[in-house]
């Protein structure tokens, strides 16, 4: 059987998604829980590879297994023993041609930055803060530059293994609330460190250090050198993966969790 699983998680203890040799990594623990409810080694492969630190409102994955299992077994047997900060949400039988990965259609990310000039006390590493005030209209109309497709080469990390630069970016809007604001950027694909490119460009020119010109400066240069500073991990979340309608895969992508404080 081919199955399907829906899982979030807070990535502030974790070296990333993908297992590695030397650090924990949040695929390995879910590969380990997964295996006691299979009572055989699983592997899985996700929609996308969060890095240290990141997390996700609803990441997907997909397994292979030749033990029978309810839906509601993969749920609740795997969640048994996983830690707190990883929860499996849901999980159902898909076909042969489902991947978690080449099937998806849209990923969407929101990026949450608590704007005040004090530093957070309860949220720590779940938010970013930035202490500099931010200028939302500002820096919506430095994002409208990235819209559409477009050579990504100034948003990707050096050490970046895609192998095309290209990437649609089909939404992108700053809103605030009180003292929180959310990035929310929908595109096909991203590359490495691409939404935090994006972030660390568009809250330099919000805190008026850089004009609204800028961004487009920077993606018409091809060159990360002149993108400025990477935002941190924290406050950047994989919201949702979109899929054709025929999977039947659930989808958050209306969802306003987790809540802007």
């Amino acid at each position: 059987m081919k199955i399907a699983i829906g899982l979030e998680y807070s990535g502030a203890a974790y070296f990333g998604w993908q297992t590695q040799p030397h650090a924990t990594s949040i695929q390995s623990i879910v590969e380990t829980a997964l295996s006691e409810v299979a009572d055989e080694p699983v592997s899985v492969i996700c929609a996308g590879r969060t890095d240290a630190g990141v997390h996700a409102l609803q990441q997907v994955i997909h397994l292979e297994s030749g033990k029978q299992r309810e839906a509601k077994a993969w749920v609740f047997g795997g969640n048994v023993h996983l830690p707190m900060d990883i929860s499996l949400l849901w999980a159902k039988p898909v076909s042969d041609e489902f991947h978690a990965r080449f099937s998806a259609t849209e990923r969407r990310y929101r990026y949450l930055i608590l704007n005040r000039p004090t530093r957070p006390g309860i949220l720590g590493k779940l938010i970013t803060w930035e202490y500099r005030p931010l200028d939302v209209e500002l820096m919506n109309k430095a994002a409208a530059c990235l819209i559409g497709e477009h050579d990504f080469s100034s948003f990707r990390d050096s050490q970046c293994q895609a192998k095309s630069p290209v990437r649609t970016v089909k939404r992108l809007e700053i809103r605030r609330m009180n003292n929180c604001i959310a990035l929310d950027i929908a595109a096909n694909a991203f590359l490495h460190h691409m939404v935090r490119n994006i972030a660390g460009v568009l809250m330099a020119i919000g805190a008026g250090k850089e004009p609204v010109t800028w961004a487009q400066q920077v993606l018409e240069s091809q060159d990360r050198r002149l993108g400025g500073v990477t935002a941190p991990p924290d406050g950047l979340y994989l919201k949702s993966i979109e899929y054709p309608e025929h999977f039947g895969i659930p989808s958050l992508g209306g969802s306003d969790w987790p809540v802007m404080l």
